[in-house]
């Protein structure tokens, strides 16, 4: 596994949609770029419920006594560098793409907490720690991109330390769509589930404790705590990048057209849900006795 990535910024109007590879980010093959690719390269991402749903999940999950923190699934830093500011804790932030974390020491830097929070690349589903580490962990509209959840819930369960927290903040369908949307599916999240597949998966988890608290999505609310949980210092220069991808990027400029073109009654169909549960405190081998 790698260590510390070491500290570098993205210029803010230097990105390349390509990687060195001659490939975006998260996409296999010659395939058109995907969210996630188009988010990376923007300097923006997903987040349900605004600050609201993650002083929530940070209550649940009690990060006020927590010495070391994990965010899984950083994206642009807007959560490790929020819990720095807010709790006397370390914070380990990862991510799959190096991208993100550069936007994610970028934010640090500028609120002044780089010197609390240490970041690492890789993926959900085989987290780069060791063992019984973490006092909690916190992942929000990560795992809707993860085919395998219950591979990664396992992960990171494996690296809380006994007695310690783990909260999810995830959308979900609350029906599935009808044909005529799931096309769009994979340009909001090609690995959402339903709710009651959710559930399943949560309550099948050797978590304590287990709640699963669920809200409806407003659309506009969302628009309004999406812009607030990015900020604006962020967002515009972000919007701007875009409009560079289409006017100059001919393999995202159908992805985005795609994107933007996602039916809004999508969101009928989904809500989300704040999930949390709690290590045991005695171990496995203890247990079996």
């Amino acid at each position: 596994m790698e260590g510390i990535v070491a500290d570098s910024s993205i210029e803010e109007d230097g990105i390349d949609m390509e990687t060195e590879e001659g490939k975006p980010i998260y996409t296999a093959g010659d395939a058109a770029p995907t969210y996630l690719d188009i988010q990376a390269e923007a300097g923006i991402t997903k987040h349900m419920g605004g600050y609201a749903a993650t002083d929530e999940l940070h209550r649940l999950c009690h990060l006020e006594e927590a010495r070391e923190v994990l965010e899984v699934g950083c994206g642009i830093g807007v959560g490790p560098a929020y819990i720095a500011r807010r709790f006397d804790c370390q914070v380990t932030a990862v991510d799959i793409s190096e991208k993100m974390l550069s936007w994610a020491r970028q934010r640090a830097r500028r609120e002044g907490v780089l010197d609390r929070i240490a970041f690492r690349k890789g993926s959900a589903s085989e987290l780069p720690f060791e063992d019984d580490r973490f006092d909690a962990i916190i992942a929000e509209s990560v795992l809707a991109f993860v085919e395998d959840k219950e591979a990664a819930i396992r992960e990171m369960i494996r690296v809380t330390s006994p007695g310690g927290y783990i909260g999810l903040n995830e959308c979900y369908w609350t029906q599935p769509p009808p044909p005529e949307l799931l096309p769009h599916v994979l340009y909001i999240g090609p690995e959402i589930i339903t709710e009651a597949e959710w559930r399943a998966i949560w309550e099948a988890t050797s978590l304590e404790a287990r709640t699963i608290q669920a809200h409806r999505l407003e659309p506009k609310q969302e628009l309004r705590d999406r812009i607030k949980w990015i900020g604006w210092r962020s967002i515009l220069p972000a919007w701007g990048r875009v409009i560079k991808l289409l006017l100059t990027n001919p393999r995202s400029r159908d992805a985005i057209k795609e994107q933007i073109d996602a039916p809004m009654e999508m969101v009928n169909y989904m809500q989300y849900a704040l999930f949390v549960g709690r290590k045991p405190r005695e171990s496995s081998a203890s247990r079996a006795l």
